[in-house]
Order: structure tokens, then C-alpha cells, then sequence
């Protein structure tokens, strides 16, 4: 989602910790791509700005009075906002990381490491990539006895398990292609045959696959 015309990217962010939420701004601010056009400090005011102002990007604590970030993302979904969404949260955990994934979040981010890592999560979702907080990938990196349970691992060829890799990498087709020489459609088909072979339906779970199991690719 590049602004064209040299208009920047339009962001609401919503978290009710004042020092983060003031902080996190400072830090888009110093950025000209990026515009922030509105900020709320509980879930509901968020989910009305949301609908108001039809931000390109949405910063969302997962956690916050009201109406908690996922909750507002599956509103948003249903109707049928078009920004997309970076959750920001100070929990470690699986099962907020895939109820995310399952939502279509683009960005997922620790507060630990939002300083450091905003800008670079901005710029990558602004583009239409995902960005995955490195110190979550290594978190939900699973064992190497977990991923042998599954035994349509195996039935994976070299290159299907190559473009798998790059995938937990966070790279898109069109970058995998290019790194690979060969066609976009031909990652598709590799992504399908994939999907296939693993039995993961819906349009992250390949990601989320790829990333838990990226110590292992």
C-alpha cells in the first residue's frame, strides 16, 4: 500500500499505556512517509476513527479496554475496511500470534522491540508485505519432534521445502522468483503444491507454518 502522488501513509494507532502510545508517535513523526491521522486509548474510540477516518495503516494494542485489537480487526473485516493492520502487543504467545494470522494481520510486533522495529514494520506492511517481529519467529520456532509428527513433511521436494524456507523469511513470490529464476507462477504452483501437501487452508497459514517451523527449513 505505497502512497502515490508523494501522499504520505495515513495511520491511526491505538494503545491505552500513554508513554507507549506518545513514544510509538514521536517515532512515525520523524518519518515523512508516514502520516498519523488519528489516536485513540481504548478500543471502541479506535474502531470509530477507523471507520471515520479509513486509515491506510492501523497500529493496534491487542489488549485494551473497550474492544481489544483483535476484536476490532474482525469488526473492521467485516465491514470490509480496506487498512490493514499491525498488532502490537507485550504477550509471547501462539495463540494470539495465530488468532492474528487468522484475522489477516500484516504486522505483528512485541513492545519490547517496537522502538527499534516500528519504522521497519511500517515500510514492509506499507509495501504490501507481512513483517513477523524476529524475536516472535524464534519464539514460535517448533522442535524438531513437533515437525516430524507431520509426516506430509517429508512428501515435500527440495524445491518445495527452498521456497518454504524463503517464506519464513517473510519474502513474496515475486522476490522468491527473482532469487530463484524462475516465473512468479511457477512459486505459486510450488505454494499450492504445498498448501496441498500440508492440508493448510486460508491465506496465512502458509506464512504461519513457514515461521514456526524456520529453524528447521
Amino acid at each position: 500500500m505505497t502512497s502515490t502522488n508523494n501522499k504520505p501513509t495515513t495511520i491511526l494507532i491505538a494503545d491505552d499505556h500513554p508513554v507507549i502510545r506518545e513514544g510509538l508517535i514521536k517515532i512515525i513523526e520523524q518519518n515523512r512517509q508516514f502520516k498519523i491521522i488519528a489516536r485513540a486509548t481504548e478500543g471502541n474510540e479506535a474502531l470509530r476513527l477507523l471507520t471515520e477516518q479509513h486509515p491506510d495503516l492501523a497500529v493496534l494494542d491487542i489488549s485494551m479496554p473497550g474492544k481489544n485489537g483483535l476484536d476490532i480487526i474482525r469488526k473492521a473485516k467485516e465491514e470490509n475496511l480496506s487498512t490493514n493492520f499491525i498488532i502490537l502487543t507485550m504477550y509471547n504467545d501462539e495463540e494470539y500470534f495465530n488468532a492474528a494470522m487468522d484475522l489477516g494481520v500484516k504486522g505483528y510486533l512485541l513492545k519490547d522491540n517496537a522502538v527499534e522495529e516500528l519504522l521497519s514494520c511500517l515500510k514492509v506492511v506499507a509495501d504490501g508485505h507481512h513483517y513477523i517481529c524476529p524475536s516472535i519467529s524464534e519464539y514460535l520456532i517448533k522442535q524438531n519432534a513437533n515437525l516430524k509428527k507431520i509426516p506430509a513433511f517429508n512428501e515435500l521436494t527440495a524445491a518445495e521445502k527452498q521456497i518454504l524456507k524463503l517464506i519464513s523469511q517473510n519474502k513474496t513470490s515475486k522476490q522468491i522468483a527473482e532469487k530463484l529464476f524462475i516465473s512468479v507462477r511457477t512459486v505459486q504452483n510450488h505454494r499450492n503444491n504445498i498448501c496441498h501437501k500440508l492440508d493448510l487452508h486460508g491465506p496465512n497459514k502458509l506464512l504461519e507454518f513457514a515461521i514456526k517451523n524456520k529453524s528447521l527449513l
